[in-house]
């Protein structure tokens, strides 16, 4: 059953967005070259506890899973395109490092991720490389939110996403695409990464999704499962780059909830 929200409930979504933006933001901080991946784990369990709110991800456990995932963030470094599990690694100059969490304030939940090289690559061209992946996993995230307007449709969405990575040689994860998101961390409904337009559920105001395009450099859309359960890669070792909001349908048009605290106030 999909949920339409109450503009009183999109405010609690927007408060418990803030939360997740400054853990982002805060692992962006801290993540340099030598740094544990783990302690990047703590340091966004640190901001998401003092603001008294859930780590949506600790614990959780989807039905194809076979253990429940044992950090409050999934980080994941080059080749890993997404569910990287936090552990002993350690940070190089150059590594491209994806970062999803969430978190759930007054019952009401919000989930994002972002994705950005650590320093510069110590082979020449490699981090702009990474870079103009990175860019476009935005440009296509981007491209999909301007499309969640009241009267489109789903497939408006995946459209405008699949078109701007498909359109930069890029592959889109199979099998993956965005999601819901209200009291649960996963609603419905899924919202592919490619779609045909004007196809799928009409979009109403009160509709909350979080949107995630995942975009490989090498072109291809398969992946393989790590022996942890829960870490995903590129076939090919190339790199993956991993971009989320969470946003609403509004009168108004899309509103992005995850954002930080000080933008949103500019806005």
């Amino acid at each position: 059953m999909i949920e339409l929200k109450t503009p009183a409930e999109i405010e609690l979504m927007r408060a418990a967005g803030a939360v997740t933006a400054a853990a982002l933001a805060a692992v962006r901080e801290a993540a340099v070259a030598g740094v544990r991946l783990k302690d990047l784990d703590t340091v966004a369990a640190d901001v998401i506890a003092a603001a008294g709110a859930e780590a949506l991800f600790l614990g959780y456990r989807p039905g194809p899973a076979s253990t429940p995932f044992p950090a409050v963030a999934c980080i994941s470094v080059n080749d890993a395109i997404v569910h990287g599990i936090p552990g002993d690694h350690v940070l190089a100059a150059g590594d491209l490092l994806s970062v999803d969490t969430g978190a759930r304030l007054h019952g009401w939940s919000s989930d994002a991720a972002v994705s950005f090289v650590v320093g510069e690559h110590p082979e020449p061209g490699v981090t702009r490389r990474d870079e103009d992946l990175i860019a476009t996993t935005r440009a296509a995230l981007d491209a999909g939110i301007a499309a969640a307007v009241p009267g489109a449709r789903l497939g408006d969405i995946g459209h405008a996403i699949g078109r701007v990575a498909r359109g930069a040689g890029y592959g889109l994860m199979e099998n993956h695409g965005g999601h819901g998101i209200g009291r649960e961390m996963h609603e419905a409904p899924h919202v592919a990464n490619e779609g045909r337009p004007g196809r799928g559920l009409r979009l109403r105001p009160g509709l909350v999704l979080a949107l995630e395009p995942m975009l490989i450099a090498g072109g291809t859309d398969a992946y393989v499962e790590d022996p942890d359960g829960w870490t995903l890669r590129t076939v090919d070792w190339t790199r993956a780059a991993h971009i989320e909001h969470t946003v609403a349908v509004t009168a108004d048009g899309p509103e992005i909830l995850t954002l930080p605290a000080r933008v949103r106030a500019a806005h």
